[in-house]
């Protein structure tokens, strides 16, 4: 599932298009463009989700949340300069422990799982 990254850099990234296959092969009483339909809509109610304020939390995977972060001074660190920077809104990621084991352990832990 995994392709070379296009910044030439030789590390694999898993993109859009190799996590709509992924959907479509896994279940192939769907066709591409429902497969791709689903795909888009959980990803358009994941980012709603996330403007709105709302937490998102995807059991053995992790948890997103936005956070606010308040106005303070920063420096450049060429110039030393002071800079203020604005109030602004931030994306965290949590992941879950089962995510963290399966990542330390190099497993999956996920089953193959198809459509009915």
């Amino acid at each position: 599932m995994r392709r070379v990254s296009p910044n030439g850099t030789g590390g694999n990234t898993a993109t859009r298009a190799d996590l709509l296959d992924a959907i479509y092969e896994s279940c192939r009483t769907l066709s591409r463009a429902q497969a791709r339909d689903i795909f888009e809509m959980a990803l358009e109610e994941i980012s709603d989700a996330l403007v709105r304020g709302e937490p998102v939390k995807l059991r053995s995977f992790g948890l997103f949340s936005v956070r606010a972060k308040r106005e303070r001074i920063g420096r450049n660190p060429r110039t030393g300069i002071e800079v203020p920077i604005k109030p602004r809104r931030v994306l965290t990621f949590k992941p879950s422990p089962v995510l963290i084991t399966s990542v330390n352990t190099g497993r999956t832990g996920a089953e193959q799982k198809t459509c009915e």
